[in-house]
């Protein structure tokens, strides 16, 4: 009966919240009032919904300095709702200076793409990154081996994601409207726990057709 009662509750992670919440307030007995009342993060967070890869952690943010959404992946697909809203939230609402595209070397959903691996409901999510993989399979073929590959396509499919995110109505309008506004690639490598700048930055719409040219040829160097 324990065992059930264990598996409905999940008390060790309750005791772990007690304890975080308890270490946090003694850091800062005013932290929780002011996070109550208001979020000011300046930047935004699309990554992959990978455990390895929590995105406040890598950067060392505490909770409120960065809004966060997350997919296998870290897609951005136009008629993803649940994405453009959270984008159109941070950049509208929340006038966010920064969006974060980061995937990371190993991804499972990438190299499920790569392979074309038959795993039911999501490979038509992971449809997108074989888009990716079609797109620059020359590119991509050109490599020895497997792992090569395998990175290779993280790192391109995070410059592509980086250029939907850039060309959404609610990025461009933003930029119409003279918001400052930056959208950057960067890859995250689980080995090491660094995080590397893929080179690709765009700032306005005129530069999104240089800087994916530009990115695509620099990934892998």
């Amino acid at each position: 009966m324990r065992a059930t009662v264990d598996m409905r509750v999940l008390s060790d992670l309750f005791a772990n919240n007690r304890a975080w919440a308890a270490a946090m307030t003694r850091e800062d007995p005013d932290f929780f009032s002011r996070l109550s009342i208001q979020q000011t993060p300046q930047y935004l967070w699309i990554g992959c919904s990978d455990s390895r890869a929590p995105a406040s952690q890598i950067v060392g943010l505490l909770p409120g300095e960065m809004f966060v959404h997350r997919n296998v992946a870290n897609v951005v697909v136009h008629t993803d709702l649940n994405c453009l809203s959270a984008v159109q939230f941070a950049v509208e609402s929340l006038r966010v200076g920064h969006i974060i595209v980061c995937g990371h070397y190993g991804c499972g959903g990438v190299l499920a793409a790569l392979r074309d691996d038959k795993l039911g409901l999501i490979d038509n999510w992971l449809r997108h990154v074989q888009n990716v993989r079609w797109k620059y399979q020359a590119q991509i073929d050109a490599l020895e081996t497997e792992a090569q590959r395998h990175s290779r396509l993280c790192e391109l499919n995070i410059i592509e994601q980086v250029m939907n995110v850039s060309q959404t109505t609610i990025v461009r309008d933003a930029w119409a409207r003279g918001q400052a506004l930056s959208v950057h690639g960067w890859i995250y490598d689980i080995r090491d726990g660094l995080l590397r700048d893929l080179g690709v930055c765009v700032t306005a719409e005129a530069e999104l057709a240089s800087c994916a040219v530009a990115a695509a040829a620099a990934a892998g160097r």
